[in-house]
This record gives structure tokens, sequence and C-alpha cells, in this order.
């Protein structure tokens, strides 16, 4: 009978995580999931993607904020979703192409989403890279705590569809999109 707390921002990137962690702390709280690192791979170009150093001292430092502030907490830890499936799935999508544009989304991974120029394929390729990376960032300092538990990127390899995102901006999961990832992150959790 403990009460939940919410304490995610939309659009929140890594560097966000810590202030998240502290606040976790502050609640005494038993149970903390982290989803984060999307919004560090689609950013306004490939150059202002978070690198991975910083992507990885910055989980880092709201981990050991976690350990040292809630030692018997457990973590869940949630990969990022394959946003270069997400440019797949709605690049032939004239309502998906000119949300993107029009709200200027992810354009790391979805700007120029028609376009099969070598440039634009390389860089699609780069921010997939840089998303795996960051995964593999997230399952490595994870690891190193026995109370937190990744979810051996159970989030990155569901194959979601066009019907799972949002129409307001062919980015974000809709309902049935969080049912979907709720579940997904559900058995790949601790098995309560």
């Amino acid at each position: 009978s403990g009460h939940a707390h919410n304490d995610a921002r939309s659009g929140a990137r890594v560097s966000d995580l810590n202030r998240q962690a502290q606040l976790a702390v502050s609640q005494n709280v038993e149970y903390v999931t982290i989803l984060i690192g999307a919004n560090d791979a689609c950013t306004s170009s490939e150059s202002t993607m978070t690198t991975v150093a910083a992507f990885e001292s910055r989980f880092r430092t709201a981990m050991t904020t976690l350990d040292s502030g809630l030692p018997r907490a457990r973590i869940f830890v949630a990969s990022i979703p394959d946003i270069k499936r997400l440019w797949f799935i709605g690049k032939d999508s004239f309502a998906a192409r000119t949300a993107w544009y029009l709200g200027s989304i992810c354009q790391s991974m979805l700007a120029n989403p028609q376009s099969t120029a070598s440039a634009d394929v390389a860089r699609r390729d780069r921010v997939q890279q840089r998303v795996v990376d960051f995964n593999a960032v997230l399952a490595r300092v994870c690891g190193e705590y026995t109370q937190c538990q990744f979810d051996g990127n159970a989030v990155f390899s569901y194959p979601f569809t066009l019907s799972l995102v949002s129409k307001w901006d062919y980015f974000h999961p809709n309902t049935a999109g969080q049912t979907v990832l709720a579940d997904v992150t559900y058995r790949a959790g601790f098995g309560w």
C-alpha cells in the first residue's frame, strides 16, 4: 500500500536523470523504473546528440545517487526503443512525415525520411549505432549493481507498428503503445 511517484519529465535527457534520482531518494521509494536516452539520440541534428561518454557519465552519476540514497531499492532499466524502426515504419506515411517535419521531431534520425541518398542512409545508421551504444551503457552500468535489472533490450527489440504510435507526433506511443510498453517491460522486469 505504498505511494507511486512519477518523476519523469517529457523531453528529458540523461542530463536530467540525476535530478530525478535525487527526487526518488527524497521520496524514499522501494522501486525505480528508468527509461532514458531516446531524447539523447533524437535531437535536432546528428551533431547535437549526447556523446556516449557523456551519456555513461551522467547515467553512472544517477545510479550512484540511487545506490547510495536507496541501497535497498530495486532499479529496473528499460532499453531505448529502436528509433530507426520508427523511421522505417513511418517513412511512407504522409501524416508521419508531415508531423516529423512540422514538429521538428527527432531530426537526427527522421530528417529527409524518404531519401535514399548515401549521406542520409549513413546518418540514420550512425544515429542507430548511438542508440545501440547507449543501450550497451545502460546494460553494463546497471549490471554493476546487484539491485539493478536491465531489460535485455526487450524494448529495443520489440517490433512495434505505426498503430502503436501517437497520431499527434508519430513519435511517442499512444494508449495502445503505452500498454504494449508496460507489458514488454513487465515481462522483462523482476517477475514479482
